[in-house]
């Protein structure tokens, strides 16, 4: 079976279930299929609709899209040198700027070793002096001068070592931050890599989710999104970013949402829905019980054209809720059917009665 065809037949499932949950739910303002009561002027053999005149509205369609909310910056914070933690400056939930110290690990000599660096390096400076004046007089060798300034070399990049190492004993915060997680407490040994702190930013967020193929050309960066979360809290906030290629497996694409969290809501890795605003479009509200369909399985609506005759037009389901539906494809004002569709066919010629003068 073609993919056509499995798409009319799906179609066809989703207006029958339209036209299902519409009248079980008492929504169904008139059967369609019960001629309304023909005048007595009425042209013999021309048959009686009746009809309300609909017109297209401003509508903001919306892309639906589960997804997650994210801080906008996480790091797990490690051990860069070996060492015993001597010192805490957070606890957890605390909020840090940039450049505070989180904490701090036992010196382990390396101060002493910085010392002895600078005091190696300042001897071998005055030795390699003092042996280019005499290369100068040429009282001693070529070799003997590059030797000490091979030697300087590697005396210097040991002093940057040693000197590192004492700047990476109080990690510091790369960022404004909360303090989401402490792995360590006083007295613990730690290892180069040891995780020590998780810092998160959450006065801003990221939201991420998946749009399908079929959908991602109407998602642009700037475009509106509301966040709502399973608590039923609503966040506002703007597409950022696309991806130009579709996940190799479930041939979607991956959009992410900048979301502004100033009151620091913890919402962090939540799950979400993001409702991300189209561009506005001219449409039509109206009740799904007023949808049929057409010979190729597609969604229509019967209304009467400008030679009164009966006319039907596929259209795009934009939104369907409890309320009605938003569809596009028709003209800018239609004479909808609302009852005696049943008795007349696609071309015929009918007299439109309106539902106003039906019920006068």
């Amino acid at each position: 079976m073609t993919k056509a065809k499995l798409g009319s037949i799906g179609l066809s499932f989703l207006v029958l279930a339209l036209l299902v949950v519409w009248m079980a739910t008492g929504n169904v303002r008139e059967a369609r299929d019960e001629a309304p009561e023909a005048p007595p002027e009425q042209e013999k053999g021309v048959p009686s609709v009746q009809v309300d005149m609909l017109r297209e509205r401003p509508y903001e369609p919306a892309l639906m899209v589960q997804g997650q909310l994210e801080p906008w910056r996480s790091v797990a914070i490690g051990a860069r040198v070996a060492g015993t933690v001597e010192e805490l400056m957070v606890e957890q939930g605390d909020r840090v700027a940039e450049g505070d110290v989180l904490l701090r690990l036992s010196e382990d000599g390396r101060g002493t070793a910085v010392e002895q660096w600078q005091s190696r390096l300042r001897k071998l400076e005055a030795d390699l002096a003092a042996a280019r004046r005499l290369r100068a007089r040429d009282l001693t060798s070529e070799s003997e001068v590059l030797t000490l300034q091979s030697e300087l070399s590697a005396a210097r990049a040991e002093l940057a070592q040693a000197r590192l190492s004492m700047d990476n004993l109080p990690p510091q915060a790369p960022f404004d931050g909360t303090v989401n997680r402490r792995d360590v407490d006083l007295g613990d040994l730690v290892q180069v890599g040891s995780p020590l702190l998780e810092l998160v930013r959450i006065d801003r967020l990221k939201a991420t989710g998946q749009i399908p193929q079929q959908s991602v050309g109407s998602v642009e960066e700037g475009q509106k999104v509301a966040i709502r979360t399973l608590d039923g809290d609503t966040l506002e906030g703007q597409v950022s970013f696309v991806a130009s290629a579709a996940d190799r497996e479930t041939r979607s694409f991956a959009v992410e949402v900048t979301v502004e969290n100033p009151e620091r809501e913890r919402v962090a890795g939540a799950s979400a829905t993001l409702r991300i605003a189209l561009p506005e479009v001219r449409a039509m509200f109206i009740s799904p019980a007023y949808l049929s369909l057409g010979d190729d399985g597609r969604p229509g609506l019967r209304y009467v054209g400008e030679n009164n005759e009966v006319v039907f037009t596929t259209v795009k389901l934009l939104n369907v809720t409890t309320d009605g539906a938003w569809v596009t494809g028709l003209p800018e004002e239609i004479r909808l059917i609302t009852r005696g569709a049943g008795f007349v066919s696609i071309g015929q010629r009918v007299r439109p009665v309106s539902r106003d003068s039906d019920r006068g």
